[in-house]
């Protein structure tokens, strides 16, 4: 897939899997070495998701509804609404919706890392069980006019990766990169992402790549606030960014 690509999820096709769910790979970042990979599943009442999580893990958000969860055969972490999971490498899942409503899943599989240099401390291990973390008992932190809260990351349950909701206020701050390579979902909101150049329309459903580097502003041109899922690799805070060059 393209580097800095955005798509759409109503416009990604459906996969349907045996057991009644659906999945749209809404972006996969790897071109020349394995990427991050984005899915949003849908499973609705009645049907199953079942699988195992990839070689270096996954990070999952709720976006809406309940499940009940099974983890390498027994009862895992309830699923909810603004609930985020951690799900460590080959971990075996099987879930179905619970009550009415149809459970509405975020999916980021994590790269498999490369070979770490001789001189480079071994990174700290992640507990080696799944993980649950509701979005209302995390911190609130600030960069700017922003506000946002990580689920998982350093010291968070996940050495490799950074899971966060952030919330952008109407408005436009000054183009910017970061030293990670990063997915983002627009939860809510409206507004124009500035990649590269280029200006793309953002709404509910939106997703994009900001690829290490890539200078880039995500602006909210609404009046309400513009709520964002992200995930970056390797693993830092939502507020590092780069240097601008002299």
């Amino acid at each position: 897939m393209t580097a800095g690509a955005v798509v759409r999820a109503d416009n990604v096709p459906v996969e349907l899997t045996e057991t009644g769910a659906s999945v749209k790979l809404l972006l996969d970042t790897g071109t020349d070495a394995p990427g991050l990979v984005r899915r949003l599943v849908t499973v609705p009442p009645g049907a199953r998701f079942a699988g195992a999580a990839g070689a270096a893990g996954e990070l999952w958000f709720v976006l809406a509804g309940d499940a009940r969860l099974e983890l390498d055969g027994t009862a895992g972490p309830e699923l909810s609404e603004d609930r985020g999971l951690w799900l460590p490498p080959g971990a075996v899942y099987d879930l179905a919706a619970a009550g009415t409503g149809e459970l509405t899943l975020d999916i980021v599989t994590l790269p498999a890392a490369g070979p770490a240099h001789p001189s480079d401390p071994p990174p700290p291990p992640d507990p080696p069980v799944p993980h649950a973390r509701d979005l209302a008992a995390c911190d609130v932190e600030t960069t700017g006019d922003r506000k946002f809260r990580v689920l998982f990351g350093p010291g968070r349950g996940c050495s490799a990766a950074t899971q966060f909701v952030g919330e952008i206020p109407p408005g436009r701050a000054p183009d910017h990169s970061h030293p990670y390579d990063e997915v983002v979902l627009i939860l809510a909101g409206e507004g124009v992402a500035h990649v590269g150049g280029s200006q793309h329309a953002l709404a509910a459903g939106t997703c994009l790549h900001l690829p290490p580097g890539s200078q880039h502003c995500l602006e909210n041109t609404g009046t309400a606030l513009l709520r964002v899922l992200g995930v970056f690799h390797p693993a830092d805070s939502p507020a590092a960014k780069l240097q601008p060059q002299a």
